[in-house]
Order: C-alpha cells, then structure tokens, then sequence
C-alpha cells in the first residue's frame, strides 16, 4: 500500500460461494474499498471464490486473512494466486499464516511444532515465486524449486498475534494481519515490534493491516452481547489468551472468556458518530487498513448488518 494511503475492508460471508460472489459485488457497489476471505478446516476455498469474483467486478481489492499453511504447499497457494492476479491484476493480497494447533492436528494430523519457523519459509517461497517468478529454496521446513518466468503485483502477508510474529512480519512479509487486537497493544506492542524486524533486515517497516470486530448498535449491552455470541471461543484459545494478557486482561488466565472491559477494548461499538471515531483510532496508531468483521446485534440482524454496512461506506470515502 502506498504511503498515507488508508483503506476500510469487510470480511465476507454467505450461505454458498455465489452469496460471497454477490455480496463482494454488493461492498464494490457501496464503495467499500477491500473484500477479505479467511479459509479454514473443511469449508469453502477463499482462493477459489476470489477467482470468481475477480471476473465479476473492477476496483475492489480483495484478500486473504488468512489462507492456513500446513493443509497445502506454499507452490500450490501461487498456483491459484497466480490465477487471481491474472484475473485482478494489482488487486489481490495474499494473507497466510500456520492458524491455531488444536484446529489444525484435528483437521490434518499434522505435527504443529515451530509455527513461526514454517511460516518464515512459506512467506519466501511465495515472495520469490510470486513476485520474482522463480524459486530456489532449500529450507528446514520446505523445499521448493520452480519458475513462472513472471513476476506478480500481489503482496505476501502474514498473521500476526503477539511479539515475536509482528517481528517475523517486519522481517520478511508485506504485511501483519491482526485479529481482536485491542488498539492500545496495537500501538504499544504490534507496530514497535513491526518496526524492530523492519530494522533489522534494513527494509521499510510493512503495513500494519487490523482486523476488528465492528457493531454500530445504540444498545451496549446487545452489542456485548451479540460479541459474546458470535466470537466467544477465542478468549479459550492460548494464543489469543497470552496476547489479551500482554494487552493488559490478566483475568482471561482464569476466565478464558470475555467480560465487558475486553469487549469494548476489542469490539468497536456504539452509533455512527462513536464507531467512526474509532476506527479513525486505530489509523492514528499507525494501522494502515482495517478489516472490520461485522458483528450484529438486535432484533432485526440485516438491519444491523446494513447500518454498519452503510456507515463504512461512508468512512471508507471520506478517507
């Protein structure tokens, strides 16, 4: 991403991949700049339907966020990226990243052991094949040898929770993918650790891309409510319990779920007025886009999901 530029994406869901087709169209039409996908255990291949839906648009960019590693070989993940930039030229963001150890020993059997270390490997793999069109790699954890002859615009990205992964990113990747980060770890934690690896491989500090929970509701306690039901396991998962501890909610240890100083301190919540001037927050800590994941709350839950629609619109074009 260029130099000041700011933009505002919206993970994307539906009950079948022609739903995500369309509503990917729905966001371009309303003038939210950046569709997201994640992919993960046995549902639909965010990769596949981006496919799709780079045929059926023209200016909205679209990402990954994030492709898992251990279940394909990073050579297999250009493969299909190589398709979608082909389709979209200058308009697809890899995101990767190794996912969580229960989800993935359960889905595949792998052995999840030195996550950090694979995805090192992955991200240069894909950088040099995507973006240089030719590999040559010999590593710990992978080896790959192949050439395109074609170099891709696509940046290579990878999640990123605490410390030592916003390093890695600094170090080696296009981007760190956040996710239920509050905005003060963000600033005090996320973005230094960024800069440090940045500095240490002498090249420019990546974006910080955060990935929030947003919910424009008047009502606190539906909207805490609404976070409660929607995204209540990851307070559970240790990774995501370590990092809300570095963020300062060292009760999680114990109750390995959300109370309601967490939420506000995750879920940008409120009416118009309020959630605007959040988001706004998290770019003056230095997040170069934001990928809200729309939570909603109420009784009518399309009108929610249409008011908070509505109002990134308008955000995303006054930016």
């Amino acid at each position: 991403m260029a130099a000041g530029i700011r933009r505002i994406g919206v993970a994307v869901g539906g009950q079948d991949a022609r739903d995500v087709v369309g509503r990917i169209q729905r966001l371009e039409d309303i003038g939210i700049q950046a569709a997201w996908l994640t992919t993960g255990g046995a549902g639909r291949d965010g990769l596949t339907v981006f496919a799709a839906a780079a045929v059926q648009t023209q200016r909205i960019m679209m990402g990954t966020s994030i492709i898992p590693l251990w279940p394909r070989h990073p050579v297999a993940v250009a493969q299909q990226v190589r398709t979608i930039a082909e389709l979209a030229p200058g308009r697809f963001r890899l995101g990767v990243g190794p996912s969580h150890r229960a989800g993935m020993e359960r889905l595949i059997g792998t052995d999840f052991q030195a996550p950090l270390g694979h995805l090192r490997e992955y991200v240069q793999i894909l950088k040099a094949l995507l973006q240089k069109g030719q590999v040559d790699f010999e590593g710990r954890y992978y080896h790959a040898h192949a050439s395109t002859g074609i170099a891709f615009d696509v940046p290579v990205m990878a999640s990123a929770l605490r410390k030592r992964s916003f390093q890695l990113c600094g170090e080696e990747a296009d981007g760190a993918i956040t996710w239920v980060c509050p905005a003060p770890y963000l600033k005090a934690t996320a973005a230094p650790a960024l800069g440090e690896g940045a500095r240490a491989k002498g090249r420019e500090m990546p974006p910080l891309i955060a990935h929030t929970p947003v919910c424009v509701h008047d009502d606190p306690e539906e909207a805490r409510a609404a976070m409660r039901e929607q995204m209540g396991a990851y307070p559970a998962n240790p990774f995501y319990t370590q990092m809300l501890v570095e963020a300062g909610f060292p009760e999680v240890e114990e109750t390995k779920a959300w109370n309601d100083r967490m939420i506000d301190a995750v879920l940008l919540h409120g009416d118009e007025d309020a959630v605007e001037r959040k988001l706004r927050d998290v770019f003056a800590i230095g997040a170069t886009e934001v990928i809200v994941s729309p939570v909603v709350a109420g009784a009518d839950r399309q009108a929610s999901m249409e008011r908070t629609l509505h109002l990134l619109g308008r955000v995303s074009a006054a930016l």
